[in-house]
């Protein structure tokens, strides 16, 4: 028996693989896309469940401030971290540096 969030769950790694590299999203943007704007946390527990999947890039998944609250999730210390350094994200003191730059909106960029 499947549970009822598993749809959602699978709806919610759809949007984070196209999320570009080197640009992250947050929580409540692919809520909103999704059309269930008051359900970031729920797709904060997705992307947690998410860690065994490596096509879904949850490290990319962020909350509305650009901070890597999700980093505990992560394996290794800063793991997240260096994963979004690698595709050329700056971050200080969990602070990803213009956010507003490197902020991919699903809704005003993609179509599923």
């Amino acid at each position: 028996m499947k549970k009822s969030n598993d749809n959602f769950f699978e709806k919610s790694y759809a949007v984070a693989r196209l999320i570009p590299l080197g640009r992250v999203t947050s929580y409540g943007a692919i809520a909103t896309y999704l059309g269930t704007a008051r359900s970031a946390r729920m797709v904060g527990w997705a992307m947690n469940a998410s860690h065994n999947d490596d096509s879904v890039p949850a490290h990319r998944v962020v909350n509305k401030k650009g901070l890597l609250t999700g980093k505990m999730h992560f394996d290794g210390t800063n793991l997240m971290q260096q994963l979004l350094e690698s595709e050329g994200i700056r971050i200080v003191d969990n602070q990803i540096q213009d956010f507003e730059t490197v902020f991919w909106n699903p809704s005003e960029e993609s179509i599923l």
